[in-house]
């Protein structure tokens, strides 16, 4: 079985425009949500995440563009940066690779469902876009990233709401593993911030209710949080089999190790499986895919979504896989910076633990002042931490519906 490695990735969120920016922005523990102070009627959360600066998208097509909705624009520039990052030298991979072996997966929860709403709206009154249908489309994302560079190969869109971008990776590693395709790009794109939309997750509860204090908006674990941010963005990661990437001279910069998936299966959509059977069977599922015990994962990158369910549940879940050791394992919720990007996060903070294998550092969960006495573990609280060596690091995504995945990257030695 072939071993799969990132040759590249790129990102796009409110804290930057590609993912060095983003990283640098983490580091100076900013936050990329603000208060809105009218979202919408019947909406009760106050803060957002949105990108308010123009997108840059001069390097793309009318023909491509017209079709896309925001949340698919936002996965080309992120595509973008992860193809130029891969393939420094002609910023295509089809230099060395044929269009039939080279393909995306681009995930998403709700696609284009500010389009959808807003088509609606002018269809009623008669100006309704005849793009309406692709801008409806969970999957153009995936298609205008395959059009843009002629990517002929494997294509998919997975939707699994806040579990997809890591489920996208995950599904990609298995295909180069297997010899299926010799590139892919693989990642996860939201953008659902317009009144409807955003109403449609407020009246279930699950955004942050503060109204003021951003301190309070998102504070992973924290006893004074009380729902998830909604943010928007993009990452996308370019990966290749470890052979292809060195005959190639490519920069590595880290490896796919271990991936898996499951259901809860519990009839509560929006809430945490009380049994911990389906998280559980993830992340186990991910340390036995790579062939690792609980003593060699050096960092875990929580799902952390600063919901007063999910947080308490993910310790719970931590503690019986990790055991003894879930007391000693640095963890943080990097989505205390970011807000929650939904599909987009699994991506992202893929990125973010490709970051911190080989900058050796442990970010930070922000704004955890007052520590529920209910999460006990170490969420590594304001600082971030400096150590030695980190060679595996753990990303965990879960989302509604019950859906589980873990993601396991491992530092790239000279092995």
């Amino acid at each position: 079985m072939n071993r799969v490695v990132v040759t590249g990735y790129g990102a796009i969120c409110p804290l930057g425009d590609n993912s060095g920016d983003i990283w640098q922005a983490i580091m100076r523990k900013e936050r990329g949500y603000t208060r809105v102070d009218n979202p919408g009627e019947g909406i009760n959360a106050r803060f957002f995440g949105k990108i308010e600066r123009p997108l840059n998208l001069r390097a793309f097509s009318k023909r491509i563009l017209k079709n896309t909705p925001r949340f698919a624009q936002l996965a080309l520039i992120a595509a973008k940066d992860a193809i130029a990052m891969a393939f420094a030298d002609t910023h295509t991979p089809l230099a060395h690779y044929s269009p039939r072996q080279c393909g995306a997966i681009v995930g998403t929860g709700w696609g284009g469902f500010d389009d959808t709403a807003a088509n609606f709206y002018q269809y009623r009154e008669g100006t309704a876009s005849i793009q309406s249908c692709f801008h409806t489309m969970p999957s153009i994302a995936t298609s205008a990233v395959a059009i843009n560079w002629g990517l002929k190969g494997y294509q998919n869109t997975p939707v699994a709401a806040c579990a997809t971008g890591n489920i996208a990776i995950g599904d990609a590693w298995a295909l180069l593993k297997s010899g299926t395709v010799q590139m892919l790009l693989a990642g996860g794109a939201e953008s659902t911030l317009t009144p409807f939309p955003v109403w449609s997750i407020d009246v279930l509860g699950a955004l942050s209710k503060e109204q003021h204090d951003p301190v309070k908006a998102c504070c992973p674990f924290s006893r004074e949080r009380s729902g998830f941010v909604m943010s928007e963005g993009a990452a996308m990661l370019c990966l290749e089999t470890l052979d292809n990437a060195r005959r190639r001279n490519a920069v590595i910069y880290g490896e796919i190790v271990g991936y898996a998936n499951h259901s809860d299966a519990w009839v509560n959509l929006t809430a945490p499986a009380p049994d911990y059977e389906g998280k559980i069977a993830a992340m186990t599922g991910a340390l036995h895919s790579a062939g690792l015990t609980i003593n060699e994962i050096d960092y875990i990158n929580a799902h952390g979504t600063s919901t007063p369910a999910n947080d308490v549940n993910e310790t719970e879940v931590i503690k019986k896989v990790f055991g003894e050791r879930a007391h000693s394992v640095p963890i943080s919720s990097t989505k205390s910076y970011t807000g929650h990007l939904i599909a987009a996060a699994g991506a992202i903070e893929t990125i973010f633990c490709l970051n911190s294998i080989n900058g050796d550092v442990v970010p930070a969960t922000i704004n955890l002042r007052h520590p529920d006495p209910a999460c006990d573990l170490d969420y590594v609280a304001n600082e971030h931490r400096y150590l030695s060596q980190l060679k595996h690091v753990m990303n965990v995504n879960y989302g509604f519906g019950g859906a589980n995945s873990c993601l396991i990257i491992k530092r790239m030695l000279n092995d």
